[in-house]
């Protein structure tokens, strides 16, 4: 009848039910000696110093129902208070860039970088480019020296541009960025949250509205053309929006005569000479000559610095080392004699092999999109397994894949005549 249907355990204690003594024991130890100490803290002493085994869920339901544990929801929010402004111009600039359609349909997304003056709020540069790179800021960096001098400091998010991600694993904690600022004397500091920098966070959403209108009514969809445009639209910016402040003292120094920007805004990298006199960067291959001077550095580090325009130079103790590239990539014959009847399948082999060879360099290069080169694809490799290498078989495996593709082709020829 219907008294079967009802479960037998009706009424009686749950099989996983805490015992109320042990319960009631591990809150009296919290209260006495753990009243401050989180859950998970807690729990761990619990069973370290009394031997009381529970879990830290349990332990936190337990102080939460004594008043001793508030839960993150029914905690008061905090209340971030605006930071007040830096006293002078140029002591503090925020930068930060603003990926965005800034042509809207007329040409691709691009990325404004932004700098902002902390103590006025002035736009201080406008530069327009294809992506957020180390070079981009340093091209950006470099037209606000020239223009304005030194400031005090730049106030930056933790893109990996300002901030070493890996440094645990590289044992290099600061970044090509932050080495040149601090070789020109500039301090960078990085925000913890957006709101930090939010002079520049609503400079974005002005620049969003404002700046994508008038770069309509003048029909600019270039970057070049927007770049030209920058100077007179922040002219106009600052007149409306920006503040006066505090002092009147300017902190932007003037560079030194030994500053020199060619020189100091470059990517640099550690490289090793082996003992045939190479060094390896981006994988290419780089042949030192064999003088006395260059045999000096076998065995031993010197550095690799690559310009802003792709010049390559290999320095050791403030000295170019004469060199000359070998790339390992170029395994195609450029001087080689086809046959004009073997030319289209000649050509067909070389692209698919440009296809699986585009993806090889070196994912730590610098990007290279201010130079007109296009954005470095990422690739996700499963696991912790290195990207195979191209070999012969991959040769083999293009060559006959072109050759099955142009006999399938031929056939279908053959049968529609």
């Amino acid at each position: 009848g219907a008294s079967g249907v009802a479960s037998g355990r009706r009424g009686r204690p749950g099989n996983r039910k805490l015992d109320d003594g042990l319960a009631l024991r591990a809150l009296t130890v919290i209260r006495d000696r753990y009243a401050d100490f989180g859950p998970t803290l807690a729990c761990e002493k619990l069973w370290e110093c009394h031997g009381i085994r529970l879990a830290k869920e349990t332990v936190r339901k337990l102080m939460t129902e004594a008043g001793l544990w508030i839960p993150r929801r029914q905690r008061p929010p905090k209340v971030y208070q605006p930071r007040a402004r830096r006293a002078c111009l140029g002591e503090l600039i925020q930068i930060d860039g603003s990926d965005h359609r800034w042509f809207e349909q007329r040409a691709p997304a691009c990325t404004l970088l932004v700098y902002v003056d902390d103590a006025t709020s002035r736009l201080m540069m406008l530069h327009f480019t294809q992506t957020e790179s180390t070079f981009s800021y340093f091209e950006a960096t470099r037209a606000y020296l020239e223009r304005h001098g030194k400031p005090v400091a730049f106030y930056s998010d933790k893109y990996s541009v300002f901030r070493n991600t890996s440094a645990g694993k590289t044992g290099q904690s600061v970044t090509h960025f932050g080495r040149a600022m601090y070789e020109l004397n500039i301090d960078t500091f990085c925000a913890n949250s957006s709101s930090a920098k939010g002079r520049v966070e609503r400079a974005h959403l002005t620049l969003q509205d404002r700046l994508v209108k008038e770069l309509r009514l003048r029909g600019i969809s270039t970057v070049a053309d927007a770049n030209a445009y920058a100077p007179s639209f922040m002219a106009a910016y600052n007149a409306r929006f920006a503040k006066p402040p505090r002092s009147d003292f300017d902190a932007h120094r003037p560079l030194r005569d030994d500053e020199d920007l060619d020189v100091l805004l470059t990517w640099r990298e550690t490289r090793r000479v082996t003992k045939a006199l190479t060094v390896q960067y981006d994988r290419v291959l780089y042949l030192l000559d064999d003088t006395p001077e260059n045999r000096a550095w076998i065995h031993r580090d010197i550095e690799v610095w690559e310009y802003p325009d792709g010049r390559i130079e290999l320095r050791a103790a403030g000295q170019i080392l004469s060199a000359r590239a070998y790339d390992r990539l170029a395994e195609v014959d450029q001087g080689a004699i086809v046959d004009h009847k073997r030319l289209s399948h000649a050509l067909q082999v070389a692209q698919a092999f440009q296809a699986q060879r585009d993806s090889r360099r070196i994912g730590t290069a610098p990007s290279r999109t201010h130079r007109g080169l296009p954005v470095r694809a990422n690739e996700a490799h499963p696991g912790t397994k290195k990207p195979r290498r191209f070999t012969e078989a991959d040769m083999d495996a293009a060559i006959l894949q072109v050759t099955s593709q142009a006999e399938s082709n031929r056939r279908s020829a053959k049968a529609r005549g």
